[in-house]
């Protein structure tokens, strides 16, 4: 029975993770400080004896050499997400995103575990305008998260090369779903609108409402993580992939297709108004991914549709929020 470890197992993705692989009777141990995850995230699954919680901090070395010990498998999730946020604080990014990584890819090399699967970013693409993104055409970052997306897959491919240390990384599209916070200052735009037009509140987007999105449902982030930790084609490992549903959706169209989904629920949601503002520093106008290198080395073979996983996402809220 392997021994998984996930970086940041309290957060959205990663306790959707943690979740999955207990299902498939993987021993997981989840490294955590807390700082955008939530207990609630894990509390149900604390009394799985397979299951293993380690309160630490990425960005201190014991903290990440403690939670690889004896680990096969290393799926680091832990990151300080957010454009927005990035900006307003570079250094804390950077702590996090690049000083944090470098940490667990040294605490994994000295630990020799198998294999390192890492989440990625589609901010790497920057200010390439060519669609669909291709993972071996990026342009120059927009923001200082972009960068340290970026360094994360540069150091990934050094340790790869010098150490022998086998990286994957998953450049993640928009992810959405169940346990995605809608709450807080960096909310990403689903659960913030779900949870505004829950309100009957009116959202706001950023711009004409034109800019699109490769929005990707969990599940199919979930499939290309195991994917990534299992296989064994020679030719799949120490590259990066793209992780998206491959489909591209104006955020005008979004919102459309959340105010239908919810007025299923709430009749009076149809008559939310919705409001616009400016663009928003950093941003990437467009954005959709090419899945065939996913398809072709790994099997990727994405089970959720915008609207399937939309259908979900919003199920979960109205029960939970």
């Amino acid at each position: 029975m392997h021994k998984i470890l996930v970086t940041g197992g309290a957060g959205f993705i990663g306790s959707n993770l943690s979740e999955e692989l207990l299902r498939r009777n993987y021993k997981v141990r989840c490294l955590d400080n807390f700082a955008t995850g939530h207990f609630k995230n894990i509390e149900s699954l604390l009394a799985n004896p397979n299951f293993e919680l380690i309160v630490g901090d990425i960005r201190n070395i014991e903290d990440c050499q403690k939670a690889v010990d004896g680990v096969d498998y290393v799926l680091h999730e832990a990151a300080l997400g957010s454009v927005p946020r990035s900006i307003k604080d570079p250094i804390m990014s950077n702590s996090v995103n690049v000083g944090g990584f470098l940490n667990m890819l040294v605490a994994s090399r000295d630990a020799k575990v198998k294999r390192f699967i890492y989440a990625a970013s589609s901010s790497t693409y920057g200010d390439s305008k060519t669609l669909p993104k291709v993972e071996d055409v990026i342009g120059k970052p927009l923001s200082p998260y972009a960068i340290t997306k970026y360094v994360n897959e540069l150091y990934a491919d050094v340790f790869s090369k010098t150490y022998g240390l086998e990286c994957i990384g998953l450049r993640y599209f928009n992810v959405f779903g169940r346990r995605q916070d809608p709450n807080g200052a960096y909310a990403a735009v689903i659960p913030l609108f779900v949870k505004q037009f829950m309100n009957h509140e009116s959202p706001v987007i950023n711009g004409d409402g034109e800019y699109s999105r490769d929005f990707t449902y969990v599940d199919n982030v979930i499939q290309m993580n195991i994917l990534a930790m299992t296989t064994s084609n020679s030719d799949a490992l120490n590259t990066v992939y793209n992780t998206a549903y491959g489909e591209r959706t104006t955020l005008n169209q979004l919102v459309h297709s959340l105010k239908e989904i919810l007025a299923e629920f709430d009749p009076e949601i149809g008559n939310v108004d919705i409001k616009y503002g400016s663009n928003r520093a950093g941003d990437i106008p467009h954005s959709l991914a090419s899945i065939d290198k996913a398809k072709n080395l790994l099997g990727y073979n994405p089970e959720y549709s915008l609207r399937k996983g939309l259908e979900e996402a919003i199920k979960w809220y109205w029960e939970n929020i």
